[in-house]
């Protein structure tokens, strides 16, 4: 069996923040929800959320993950009193083989490969995740004896000299015997610095009980990177942009500058795909072969057709684009929006829960809401459909070939003809038969005599 145990007590008091620090987010979702899915992709059994600082907004967070359990930590003593608080909750067959590994609410982006391997390392015994660095300060280092086992892992803190210049460190993360992990828990104790429950001294238990200590690390330096501060978020939150980038330049996708992309979902795409600057990617969307999307727009769970351009400064949310389609730029496609193949989108145009069928053009200054517009549809600038009449919503059809003329009002619920024309400035209330024009305008006067008002002296 396989316990996983994410530990997400902290305050994260240098976040300056009322919310909770594991709810902060890096690329759109709280670090937790990382911890979360990458620990999922290795099916375990149980997986156990340690809470305390704002146990109430966290569980709120997550109350509808399946197989998550809570257990409170209050008050916080370390990390070690927080795997005791969880141990009631790990599964436990009766195999050498079940596993208990720790995770960290903020260290987000330890990939489900990494933990995968730590778990395999562990082999009979247990498993720590280390890591050379540059600079130790502040990390637990990793003591090992003359034969290179490790024999003990020392806080920062409470390290002699000598142990102070070893570069090999501790990322708190461990895959530990279930058994011998219940067993071991107790035993901890605070005579330390910090007066707390170390979850390291696990080691020098393991060692004086015979349990073999192995070590993995990770694929990545920045997988163990965590987050104790605003500045720290956002350093980690620009190492996986860059990582994101990274991945999507490797599958082919031309990005203008990958220093400038942020993707706060799942972008998938397909071949000759070009992202410009400025763009923001969340939830999930899809790009179609020879998409082309322009600087600074924002897509969020959308699909676009193939060859289809996007350009500058246009958002689309919750919408579907087919095939070479033309959109922007300024355009807004909102929730429902389904623009057809070739269809035309232009600057300053708002559609919303409609449909713009194969050829159909809305190229300057509209809005189209609850409407179904057919194919080959020009909708001249300024059209509106009037489609909510203070209480309810209406629909507007607008069948093929139909021509929309500027600043027109489509007063729903009311259909367009087939070929129908409607004249520049109508305000339609009733339906327009097939292939006829129909305008309702006052009648044009001009008065003669009249002069412009002008201001009066003081």
């Amino acid at each position: 069996m396989l316990n996983i145990v994410i530990l997400a007590a902290g305050l994260g008091k240098r976040m300056q923040s009322s919310l909770p620090k594991v709810l902060h987010p890096i690329a759109g979702k709280p670090m937790l929800a990382h911890v979360l899915d990458n620990a999922r992709r290795l099916d375990p059994d149980r997986i156990v959320v340690v809470v305390g600082h704002g146990a109430d907004q966290v569980r709120q967070a997550f109350a509808d993950q399946p197989g998550v359990t809570f257990a409170l930590q209050e008050p916080q003593q370390g990390t070690g009193h927080a795997v005791q608080l969880a141990a009631p909750w790990l599964l436990q067959g009766r195999s050498d083989a079940d596993v208990t590994l720790v995770l960290y609410g903020d260290v987000p982006l330890v990939q489900a490969d990494t933990m995968a391997r730590l778990v395999e390392a562990r082999a009979a015994g247990m498993a720590v995740l280390t890591q050379k660095v540059d600079d130790p300060a502040g990390y637990g280092r990793i003591v090992r004896d003359a034969g290179g086992r490790i024999r003990r892992i020392v806080e920062h803190k409470d390290a002699a000299p000598e142990e102070l210049a070893i570069l090999e460190v501790n990322t708190g993360i461990l895959a530990v015997p279930t058994a011998w992990l219940k067993t071991a828990l107790p035993r901890i104790d605070n005579r330390n610095a910090q007066g707390e429950y170390y979850l390291t001294d696990l080691i020098g238990l393991a060692a004086a009980d015979g349990v073999a200590v192995n070590s993995a690390q990770p694929g990545a330096d920045w997988e163990t990177m965590g987050v104790n501060s605003r500045a720290q978020q956002a350093q980690v939150e620009r190492v996986w942009q860059g990582e994101q980038a990274r991945r999507l330049l490797d599958q082919g996708v031309t990005l203008a500058d990958p220093a400038r992309l942020d993707v706060r979902g799942t972008l998938t795409c397909g071949r000759d795909v070009f992202i410009d600057v400025g763009c923001v990617i969340e939830g999930d969307v899809a790009l179609a072969d020879g998409v082309r999307i322009g600087p600074f727009c924002v897509l969020k769970n959308a699909s676009v057709g193939a060859g289809t351009q996007i350009d500058a400064y246009t958002h689309v949310q919750d919408a579907v684009v087919a095939d070479e389609a033309r959109i922007g730029p300024y355009a807004r496609l909102r929730p429902g929006a389904d623009i057809g193949p070739q269809a035309h989108v232009g600057n300053f145009v708002e559609i919303k829960k409609s449909v713009l069928g194969r050829g159909s053009k809305a190229n300057h200054l509209a809005y189209i809401g609850d409407a179904t517009v057919g194919e080959r549809v020009n909708i001249g600038a300024g059209t509106i459909t009037c489609n909510y009449d203070g209480v309810n919503k209406h629909r507007t059809i607008i069948e093929d070939d139909a021509f929309i003329g500027s600043d027109t009002q489509l007063v729903a619920p009311v259909t367009v003809g087939k070929g129908a024309t409607l004249g520049a400035g109508t305000t339609l209330t009733r339906d327009a038969p097939e292939n006829q024009l129909t305008l309702s305008r006052a009648a044009q006067k001009s008065v003669p005599g009249w002069k412009r008002p002008t201001k009066k002296q003081p």
